[in-house]
């Protein structure tokens, strides 16, 4: 089993595709690290050698930023929004949607699950 940043890489997929269980790394990333050790994006998982496995690890560690440090980064960004309080950090922070997308309807993974206001009541005539 290949095991790179951190991550046990699913030893029957594409190498394309397992590179991708790697957060922040893409398609498009994997194929890029793949060309550049020189080994061909159909190959397995399973079927990569020793040093074919040191030059994708040499690669990622190298020019990539993965995982944990990439996490971290983006939580920083996160924060510094927050801190400044701009208009994308006060959206952080109320948890709605950061980058324009309508709110009256969708959204319900940025809001969470709906809770029901029940409507007003009618004045009785007299």
């Amino acid at each position: 089993m290949a095991r790179i940043a951190g991550i046990d890489l699913p030893k029957n997929k594409r190498g394309e595709i397992g590179l991708t269980y790697i957060y922040g790394i893409g398609r498009s990333t994997a194929q890029r690290i793949l060309t550049e050790a020189g080994i061909d994006f159909d190959k397995k998982v399973s079927q990569w050698n020793d040093d074919e496995q040191t030059a994708i690890r040499n690669i990622i560690n190298a020019e990539i930023k993965v995982e944990g440090a990439l996490r971290s980064e983006t939580q920083m960004n996160i924060k510094r929004l927050l801190d400044i309080a701009c208009y994308r950090g006060l959206r952080h922070r109320k948890g709605l949607p950061v980058r324009g997308q309508r709110t009256k309807t969708n959204s319900r993974t940025r809001k969470g699950k709906r809770k029901t206001v029940a409507g007003k009541k009618k004045a009785p005539k007299k």
